[in-house]
């Protein structure tokens, strides 16, 4: 029969001093051992197809009348293809909105960088993003510094773009809830940016704004739609038109009741 290993003579057990340092040893290199891996993981979408990303704010862009160089800077850095359906990412940077499943899309590039630019977001703004979808413009809004909430209809798509933008490093808070009615708990804002068009502005969108707020957002039914923003002021909301749009319909509608969709 084998006999146990004997420990020196007058050694006794490790002191739980020693003991603790081993534990955080054991803890700590695995953790230090995969910072580089863990950075490498976030570094490495935001440098894919960099180029297109600099074409695309070129032609499309700063071509039109998109000129906030934060804004741009922020349309440079954000990986669009990370936040379309695999099927789609070679059409990523392309001039127009894509599907992303469920419905939704994802918006045309120049209309999240016009809309962006309406916002006059500051870093340290609190933001909220209507219809978050994918999670894209959310992380435009992050880049720029924005303290984020998003809301989505779909529980699917909020779910997939929490986990998004968590993994490419963005800061946001994203839910699953009805964008008619906001978000409250974290009311006032500085902005509101609506990806989704009503039939008229949500009064509750509104009140959740900060007096000087912005909330930039499609109004209108199918294919009679205008992109407006409206301002809260000290003596009610300043609308504002800027372009003809077409953006699939919000659904849901004040407090539930049924909306159109997409």
């Amino acid at each position: 029969m084998a006999s146990e290993a004997q420990a020196p003579p007058g050694s006794g057990p490790p002191k739980p001093a020693a003991r603790a340092d081993e534990r955080a040893r054991m803890v700590a290199e695995p953790l230090e051992a995969r910072a580089d891996e863990r950075a490498r993981m976030v570094a490495e979408p935001l440098e894919a197809r960099a180029d297109e990303r600099a074409r695309m704010v070129a032609e499309q862009l700063e071509a039109r009348d998109v000129v906030d160089e934060r804004v741009l800077a922020a349309m440079r850095r954000v990986p669009r293809h990370e936040f379309v359906p695999p099927s789609l990412q070679d059409a990523a940077y392309d001039d127009g909105p894509l599907p992303i499943g469920h419905g939704a899309t994802v918006s045309q590039p120049y209309i999240v960088a016009l809309m962006t630019q309406h916002a006059h977001v500051e870093p340290g703004h609190r933001v909220l993003d209507v219809g978050t979808g994918s999670g894209y413009q959310a992380a435009v809004l992050a880049a720029l510094g924005a303290c984020v909430y998003g809301v989505e209809i779909v529980p699917a798509l909020a779910t997939a773009a929490a986990e998004r933008l968590a993994r490419l490093g963005y800061a946001a808070t994203i839910r699953a809830g009805n964008g008619w009615e906001g978000w409250a708990e974290h009311a006032p804002y500085d902005a509101i940016v609506v990806a989704a068009a009503p039939p008229e502005v949500p009064p509750a969108l509104v009140e959740q704004l900060a007096v000087g707020g912005r909330l930039v957002l499609p109004v209108g039914r199918r294919f009679d739609q205008q992109l407006v923003i409206v301002t809260r002021t000290a003596s009610g909301p300043r609308i504002e038109p800027l372009i003809p749009v077409a953006f699939v319909p919000m659904v849901g509608g004040p407090a539930g009741a049924a909306g159109d969709h997409g």
